[in-house]
């Protein structure tokens, strides 16, 4: 039984809005219970995970982040590492959701200590089918991990 106290909270760094709809649509379609947020670009998603912006000061703490690489402002990368620079932000673990199918971008996401990186699939089932995989990666262990303590 599911007595979880709060949904699992992911935090979409996107900076195309149709991509970020896409995400949503397919958390929706795999009936993944989130609570949802987005950040246009890296300056703000280091904003909402800082809680240094007003509109942000009751921001939750995200479970998983995901995170393009390719931003105006403040790129993935340079936010990648800011993130995994920060002891009170290291934790989080941060997908790439990338475009990009080049090795180097993958490798340096890497080392910069994404927990992976994931090649956006042009086909919409393909999309849906990503999603679901990372619910199913990212979501489910922690259920797991919420109930074995509830039931302590």
């Amino acid at each position: 039984m599911n007595t979880r106290t709060r949904p699992f909270v992911i935090l979409l760094v996107e900076d195309e809005k149709a991509d970020a709809q896409l995400v949503k649509f397919a958390l929706e379609e795999n009936r993944l219970k989130v609570d949802f947020h987005r950040a246009i670009d890296g300056y703000e998603a280091l904003q909402f995970l800082r809680r240094s912006d007003t509109r942000f000061l009751d921001a939750p703490r995200p479970d998983l982040i995901l995170l393009d690489l390719n931003m105006p402002r403040l790129d993935g990368g340079v936010c990648l590492s800011a993130i995994k620079g920060e002891p009170n932000l290291r934790d989080i673990p941060v997908l790439v959701l990338s475009n990009s199918h080049a090795k180097r971008d993958a490798d340096i996401s890497r080392i910069l200590g994404a927990a992976d990186y994931i090649v956006k699939p042009t086909d919409m089932n393909q999309f849906v089918d990503v999603v679901r995989a990372i619910g199913e990666r990212w979501e489910s262990p922690r259920l797991a991990d919420d109930e074995q303590v509830d039931n302590k």
